[in-house]
């Protein structure tokens, strides 16, 4: 079945390929994508295009793991409306609603030489930037201490301050910042196999297949658990683990549907044993810590590998893995802040301050390109008995988005409806809910979710099923 190369389709195939072939994929897979639908998300940049590529690129992966035990390759078709909408959020509360998705004082200020974006969801990042601050608690207080600054020294004093900051830049100035010209040289997917161990005997069934393989999810907002919920909804058991005290209660309902979620604290002895024995027990670790975090705790890749020889390992970063920032703390937000995304919506718009994407689309892609890498690494080591680990981060995601804009022509997404939201009502811990209708179809393969959506820390920190 040969992707239908229509003005419409042509930038979801042509960011498709580019994933495919960072994942290592067989160029001509590609090609058995259907993509279809109309109507673009509203920004400068084809993003409705990026969303519905990432989601055919992990629906192509498994896919490929269906065809190579079962010997056919099933269809494969996204619908890029859908896709759009799953790119913001796929969940309907039924006469309940979702908290507010950002802190009060979360967001965009004028300092005295531009703009500068601020990130205080948790706690001790919002204690942070009030520290440098030295002001009241609101928004008002922030704004005119926010002006007394020069937006890089301010930028330079929350990051010092462990808190979460970025300065607006344009896509000139971030091609030419040591970071910027860091992550342009890196791959959009960091893939490397392991040495070989022994084949998986989880089964790999045709409306099932990822049923039986084990999913330690150490991700929080936002791309990991986009990952690890496109893999639980082909039926892979995620056991997701948060420290003590962390909590994402707008995010929750939306992406632990389908998971177990745990608490562990990984600067405990006891808790460093629990994770030691998850690890030993898993199929795939997925994690979003910086680079330097595991390793301080005595987990480094190396660690992982000897505990786990056949660990598909696949890892996330804000800013990249080389260059100055590769341990900086990140959230889409602010990536698109530093990478130039807010400046140029802001220009080519005629807006009067920072205009980012209408979705998170560096985090939502970036996931699900987590997700392809995940069923590729199984892949492999189906075909050979090899692990693997895969490295990617919201910057290069983004570096791969602007490489293209948004034709003046593009057609404006229809507005959502009802109808939109055919998947049954389902219950969460919350409330009745309902979701959009998932956009990828895999012939013979749906996706779909067995464990309600529930707060963080709810299951004990142990697998379910017994190991393959």
């Amino acid at each position: 079945m040969a992707a239908d190369r229509t003005p419409a389709t042509s930038a979801c195939l042509d960011y498709l390929r580019a994933i495919w072939n960072a994942l290592g994929g067989q160029p001509s897979l590609p090609d058995n994508v259907a993509f279809h639908g109309t109507g673009s998300l509203p920004s400068v940049f084809p993003v409705t295009d990026l969303a519905a590529a990432s989601i055919a690129a992990a629906g192509l992966a498994v896919a490929e793991l269906l065809a190579l035990r079962h010997g056919e390759f099933p269809g494969v078709r996204v619908d890029r409306r859908l896709a759009s909408f799953w790119f913001g959020t796929s969940l309907r509360p039924v006469g309940w609603k979702l908290p507010p998705a950002w802190d009060p004082i979360a967001g965009d200020y004028e300092a005295a030489d531009g703009w500068i974006r601020l990130h205080t969801n948790a706690p001790h990042h919002r204690a942070a930037a009030l520290r440098v601050l030295d002001c009241g608690p609101d928004r008002t207080s922030v704004a005119e201490a926010v002006k007394k600054w020069k937006a890089l020294d301010l930028e330079n004093a929350v990051v010092e301050q462990h808190g979460c900051a970025a300065q607006m830049r344009s896509l000139a100035e971030w091609s030419m910042h040591p970071q910027g010209v860091a992550v342009a040289a890196e791959p959009l997917v960091w893939r490397v196999a392991a040495p070989a161990a022994d084949k998986p005997s989880w089964p790999v069934s045709r409306d099932r297949p990822l049923e039986g393989l084990r999913v330690l999810d150490m991700t929080r907002v936002l791309a990991g658990p986009v990952a690890t919920r496109f893999l639980a909804g082909y039926g892979a058991e995620v056991l997701r683990l948060d420290p003590p005290g962390w909590d994402e209660p707008s995010l929750a309902p939306e992406l632990t549907v389908g998971k177990r979620c745990a608490r562990l604290d990984l600067r405990s002895t006891e808790g460093r044993r629990t994770f030691r024995q998850l690890l030993r027990d898993a199929d795939v670790l997925v994690h979003g810590y910086r680079p330097d975090a595991l390793p301080a705790l005595g987990f480094d890749a190396e660690q992982r590998r000897r505990i786990n020889p056949a660990l598909v390992d696949v890892s996330l970063d804000a800013y990249g893995w080389t260059g100055p920032w590769k341990t900086r703390r990140g959230f889409d937000s602010l990536v698109q802040m530093s990478c130039g995304i807010a400046d140029a919506g802001m220009r080519q718009l005629g807006q009067p301050k920072p205009t980012p994407l209408p979705v998170q689309a560096l985090d939502h892609a970036t996931g699900y390109m987590m997700a392809a890498a995940v069923v590729r690494g199984l892949v492999d080591r189906v075909r050979s008995g090899t692990g693997g680990e895969a490295r990617a981060s919201l910057a290069r995601t983004a570096a791969l988005l602007v490489q293209r804009t948004q034709p003046d022509d593009a057609d404006a997404l229809a507005p959502e409806t009802r109808e939109d939201c055919t998947m049954p009502s389902e219950t969460t811990a919350w409330g009745r809910a309902r979701r959009v209708k998932v956009p990828l179809e895999i012939a013979g393969a749906d996706m779909a979710w067995c464990i309600p959506a529930g707060p963080l820390g709810a299951s004990p920190a142990a697998w379910a099923t017994a190991g393959g």
